[in-house]
């Protein structure tokens, strides 16, 4: 395996904990609605953009309620929650090894500029990754799972995005990042068999449980 030529980074639960804030920010919403959301439905909601996670809740409403309606809600529920994330662990040490290496980077997430900045400002380390597609960017015409977003930051970078780490933690964003053709790990908080068995980094996905698989097979290949 050759070193990447850049390292695209999705933000929440990858870089960031917020997946379970986003997921209660989402249920309380809902309920106000009178719905309450199963499990599946929240994953279903994991990783895309916040109009699209507010028209997909519009469906499994049994009433109509116009989506602008349940965003209007969910703004201030969200902000809150989100105030309180928390670095996901490896995180650091990660972005940090690839800037000592000189990897470009690009932060590609569904969150729109309001939202990052949100969460981002307590973690200055964040920083360090200069180039990013936010959900509401305007050259994005659809948010994952399209492979828009990763084939614009490919293409901020001026990289091929066949040379590409896009590491992600939702099915969404795993779709968005295969799709734009990106070799993909993906952090999941239970083990799944990579079906190359002990050479689990030639799969694509590659599925690894710390960030700090993907920090030490950054490191070996380098020094390869």
């Amino acid at each position: 395996m050759r070193p990447p030529k850049a390292c695209l980074f999705d933000l929440d639960g990858l870089l960031l904990d917020t997946e379970s804030l986003h997921g209660k920010a989402w249920s309380i919403t809902a309920k106000k609605f009178g719905k309450k959301l199963t499990k599946d439905q929240l994953l279903v909601l994991r990783g895309r953009r916040r109009v699209d996670c507010a028209l997909q809740i519009t469906k499994w409403l049994d009433k109509t309620i116009n989506h602008k309606e349940i965003l209007f809600i969910h703004k201030p529920i969200s902000k809150s929650l989100l105030s309180q994330s928390k670095a996901m662990p490896g995180a650091i040490s990660l972005v940090e090894k690839c800037f000592a290496l000189q990897v470009p980077m690009a932060l590609v997430t569904s969150s729109n500029e309001e939202s990052l900045q949100i969460k981002t400002t307590p973690h200055p380390w964040l920083k360090l990754i200069q180039t990013r597609v936010l959900g509401d960017d305007p050259s994005l015409k659809d948010g994952k799972p399209s492979p828009e977003p990763y084939l614009l930051a490919a293409n901020k970078l001026k990289v091929n995005p066949n040379e590409c780490w896009a590491m992600e933690d939702s099915q969404a964003g795993t779709d968005s990042a295969l799709k734009a053709g990106c070799k993909v790990w993906v952090l999941c908080s239970k083990q799944i068999k990579n079906s190359d068995g002990d050479n689990s980094s030639l799969c694509n996905p590659t599925y690894v449980t710390h960030l700090n698989e993907i920090l030490e097979k950054l490191e070996i290949i380098w020094k390869d």
